[in-house]
């Protein structure tokens, strides 16, 4: 009996850690540079804030190719999430979308200096959980329409999801996921933080040098 349980332990824990593993891959998966190169773009990490992520895409002024880097990234991490989930269980699809985040924000290819991780946040939550998924996005958007600002707007999301998870969904799993992705996500947007305290965080489509010479201009 104590044989069978220990070989069931190992097992579930050899499929968390082929999940996480498979998930951060994945999530490293650099779309909005890939796109901007295809494009003939050059490397999206010489304009703007140097991330590789939809909203610096769309400092190009291609707003096909944000959208696509949007889809891009959020997909990533959905299809981790509902991969592992469909082939191995709920504990499994968590592990690998917020391994796919962290694949993401490091990816292995680029040194690990990848993006902010909100968008591929946003895909793995909405897989995990579609309320808690759905409350982030349209938190989300209504924070972006309200004062055109995506990094205020994602930390917004990023403290309405696990309240979602908790409360309305009551998926204790999804909120917990919820919780540790916020707090990295906060974390990678700690440059953004000051500037959006010292009001010099530039709007949604509006260029590096444009917000630049409008905070002089304050």
């Amino acid at each position: 009996m104590e044989q069978a349980l220990d070989e069931g332990y190992k097992a579930m824990l050899m499929s968390l850690q082929i999940a996480t593993v498979c998930g951060y891959l994945l999530g490293s998966i650099p779309f909005g540079l890939v796109l901007t190169r295809m494009a003939g773009l050059g490397d999206i990490r010489k304009i703007g804030s140097g991330n590789i992520g939809a909203t610096n895409v769309l400092r190009t002024g291609r707003k096909g190719l944000a959208f696509l880097t949007l889809i891009g990234d959020a997909g990533k991490g959905a299809f981790a999430a509902l991969l592992f989930t469909h082939l191995s269980g709920v504990e499994q699809g968590i592990f690998a979308g917020g391994a796919a985040v962290i694949g993401h924000m490091f990816p292995i290819w680029l040194r690990f200096k990848g993006g902010k991780g909100v968008a591929t946040t946003l895909g793995t939550l909405a897989a995990v959980n579609w309320i808690m998924g759905l409350c982030a996005a349209l938190t989300w958007l209504v924070m972006a329409l309200i004062f055109r600002i995506s990094s205020l707007s994602a930390l917004i999301a990023m403290i309405a999801a696990p309240l979602a998870a908790f409360f309305i969904a009551n998926d204790p799993g999804a909120g917990w996921l919820g919780v540790f992705l916020a707090v990295i996500v906060w974390a990678a947007h700690h440059a953004n933080i000051g500037r959006l305290l010292r009001g010099e965080e530039p709007k949604i489509g509006q260029k590096k040098k444009e917000a630049e010479q409008d905070s002089q201009t304050v």
